[in-house]
């Protein structure tokens, strides 16, 4: 369905980026079908409220009429970007040289862009642990443990209780947008 105003866009944000808004992952995607003019409106407004938090969006690519966004914590992503496993498995994709967030994330636009494959290093992005980002690419997706918010390879314990506090955080936030605030004050953003 398409995103047409605010109230729209933030119920999406709420469902799709909470473990993100809410400090518990680096970074969430989500793709919105709508105008492009109006996502990144959307996109541009929350950008501006949200800096207090250290919340922020990635438009990342835009295909036959659906927007490809990442939301991310500024902090959570930098740390989590400076891990030595994460750095070693992003120069294997192509990002060595990169230095800062910002330049993982142009890099990172820069891929999804191009033709091909859908690049696996995502995961590291959305804070996915690197033994099951390795375990995806090596078993092309096959012979997980379990799937949820992603396919796990390595701990299926913890990643279940993971994903259980991501649930956890969607339930809160979109309770929140059930009642009638915004996205701003579910989530204690002055005004």
């Amino acid at each position: 369905m398409p995103i047409e105003n605010k109230s729209e866009f933030e119920r999406e944000l709420a469902y799709h980026t909470a473990p993100a808004m809410l400090g518990v992952k680096p970074a969430n995607l989500l793709a919105l079908e709508g105008s492009e003019k109006t996502l990144h409106k959307n996109a541009e407004n929350f950008n501006k409220r949200a800096a207090a938090k250290g919340l922020k969006i990635k438009e990342l690519s835009r295909v036959k009429g659906r927007t490809l966004m990442l939301l991310y914590n500024e902090r959570l992503l930098e740390k989590q970007l400076c891990l030595s496993d994460v750095k070693t498995m992003f120069c294997r994709f192509g990002y060595k040289g990169c230095c800062s967030t910002c330049e993982y994330l142009e890099r990172l636009a820069r891929r999804i862009g191009a033709k091909g494959d859908f690049p696996h290093e995502i995961g590291l992005f959305l804070g996915y642990p690197t033994e099951d980002v390795k375990g995806f690419i090596e078993n092309k997706g096959e012979n997980y443990l379990c799937c949820g918010y992603w396919k796990v390879y390595s701990d299926e314990e913890g990643a279940k209780k993971m994903f259980r506090r991501f649930n956890n955080c969607r339930s809160y936030i979109v309770s929140r947008l059930d009642k009638g605030d915004d996205i701003y004050k579910a989530l204690r953003i002055p005004q």
